[in-house]
């Protein structure tokens, strides 16, 4: 994770700045200095190759899905400093492989609790099934409704409905300590109301999945390609960057571009959609835009 002390902030201006590298404004330094960083964000694998990330506060820890293995979701996280045994509970967006195909081991390894909606747990539960037709059991199951807010330690979790192609698909907004986090990925197109769970996050994870002249070039079957592109698929570069011209309201410093498809995008062709598409609102203080990556962990963003 990255802090800066007071002569690297003074410095920082001088200084080249990576990829994703998170810096802080040297106007800001003393107040970054004399605020306690509590609220934590770190994407651990984001693609359709496996999803997990890690959102955290001073008390609590809360793992977003589990689409990697146990072995390299615990590898992971010490990557980002985080502590595996310090996760006080799991949360799943929907029953999809690559969001879930950690998550037996996971629950069996942290004995935690797995937050899902009913008909979610079904759909995963169905997939999920031994070669003697037995389901998996989790021995702390918690089932919530999309729409309904709940709370995990100090974090106040609010799920709400997103398009899809799974039995019931979520977002989630987080909020701890005067922080909102926003979560979203895996979706069509942005409905009104997934917009207004989005206003006011100083932190926003949203997907960024496709360029679509790579996607109707690349080597998918049509029908994949047609799934991909429907209004409960995938969002694409230039749908973000219309919600974001349109529809979002610039508040949030950080905007992490995720699910990046490896075959029919490009980190480039992404950030610079929404770079374009952000415009003027861009600063040091507003609405940096990070990439998500399947590979290894994005730097964790503190707040």
């Amino acid at each position: 994770m990255l802090a800066l002390g007071p002569a690297s902030a003074i410095a920082f201006a001088r200084t080249k700045v990576s990829l994703n590298q998170i810096v802080t404004p040297a106007s800001t330094a003393v107040k970054v200095m004399l605020t306690r960083m509590s609220v934590c964000l770190s994407v651990l694998a984001s693609g359709s190759r496996g999803n997990c990330a890690i959102v955290r506060s001073s008390q609590t820890q809360i793992l977003v899905d589990a689409g990697i293995s146990c072995r390299e979701t615990f590898k992971r996280m010490r990557a980002a400093g985080e502590d595996p045994r310090a996760i006080s509970a799991i949360l799943i967006t929907h029953e999809h492989s690559d969001h879930v195909c950690g998550l037996a081991m996971l629950a069996k390894r942290l004995n935690v609790p797995i937050f899902m909606t009913g008909a979610t747990h079904q759909a995963w539960t169905r997939a999920m099934r031994d070669a003697n037709g037995e389901r998996p059991h989790l021995a702390k199951l918690e089932v919530f409704l999309s729409g309904s807010r709940f709370q995990i330690g100090d974090i106040t979790v609010t799920p709400f409905t997103i398009p899809h192609d799974a039995a019931d698909p979520v977002g989630f907004t987080f909020r701890a300590e005067g922080i909102k986090l926003g979560f979203v990925t895996d979706l069509g197109y942005l409905p009104p109301n997934v917009c207004d769970h989005l206003c006011g996050c100083d932190v926003l994870v949203i997907e960024s999945n496709h360029d679509v002249e790579m996607l109707r070039g690349g080597p998918y079957p049509w029908s994949v390609k047609q799934r991909v592109m429907s209004r409960v698929g995938h969002l694409s570069n230039d749908a973000l960057a219309d919600f974001f011209a349109k529809d979002y309201d610039g508040e949030a410093a950080y905007v992490v571009l995720a699910h990046l498809s490896e075959q029919n995008n490009h980190p480039e062709l992404a950030r610079g959609a929404a770079e374009e598409a952000l415009g003027s609102r861009r600063s040091l203080l507003r609405n940096r835009v990070l990439l998500a990556a399947q590979s290894q962990p994005l730097e964790a963003i503190q707040l």
